[in-house]
């Protein structure tokens, strides 16, 4: 009887290092046409730099130092062609899921800066616009961004700031808009608006600050598992 040999499909292999820079650095570049040159600036002016700072400080007749300075510029302008590209595709990847419902909550859940705590999971949504809010808590106290125009949203911010300063009477409250407004904070500038704000809570003190706030929303409707809460419905009236 002959044997049937079944093998199993392989795993898509996940590309390298360089092929993932290089899909990040052709996304960018197709989102701003502008991107090449800051990427050239980037690259070229610390190799100018240690180029001049070797014929200057070591002179053409000290060669050692001299290509010394050429591999540290060129070192650095590498590195600050990784920083302006890590900067322009974050941008980049924000621009293709702003105005978007749950657009906050993905920069509060992967860009929030040191000392800040957030959940993605708006704490107020109207399921007629999906406008929604936020809440985030840090060393500059309570932030609640609005999501969506801000004719919308002010009222469910101003909402949510009462029912925060009802049981944190002592704490600042912040609130942001992110929207179509054009006041509102870009998304992709949102995490470093909240750095903006002075600091008012330590550490402890941002701890106990969350354990109240998640006890307040305890008083609210969980939300199930596995269920939208954009596309949630509430109760039919009998």
């Amino acid at each position: 009887m002959a044997r049937t040999q079944t093998s199993a499909p392989k795993a898509a292999k996940e590309p390298g290092r360089l092929k993932q820079m290089y899909q990040v650095f052709q996304m960018t570049r197709r989102y701003d046409a502008n991107a090449i040159w800051w990427f050239l600036l980037a690259f070229l002016a610390p190799i100018l730099a240690g180029i001049l700072a070797g014929l200057l400080i070591s002179g053409v007749d000290n060669i050692f130092g001299f290509v010394l300075w050429i591999v540290a510029g060129v070192l650095g302008g590498v590195l600050l062609f990784l920083i302006v590209l890590g900067r322009l595709a974050e941008r980049a990847a924000y621009s293709q899921i702003e105005g978007q419902p749950g657009a906050v909550g993905a920069v509060l859940k992967s860009s929030l800066r040191r000392g800040w705590t957030a959940s993605e999971m708006p704490v107020a949504v109207s399921p007629k616009t999906q406008d929604a809010v936020y809440r985030a808590v840090g060393n500059g106290g309570v932030v609640l961004i609005g999501e969506g125009p801000k004719s919308r949203t002010q009222k469910m911010l101003d909402e949510e700031r009462r029912r925060v300063t009802r049981i944190l009477p002592n704490v600042i409250v912040h609130m942001l808009h992110v929207g179509p407004d054009s006041d509102a904070v870009p998304l992709h500038k949102l995490a470093g608006r909240m750095a903006r704000f002075k600091r008012s809570l330590n550490k402890s003190e941002i701890h106990a600050v969350g354990n109240r706030l998640a006890s307040l929303g305890k008083n609210q409707l969980p939300i199930p598992k596995g269920v939208d809460p954009l596309r949630a419905r509430g109760p039919r009236p009998r």
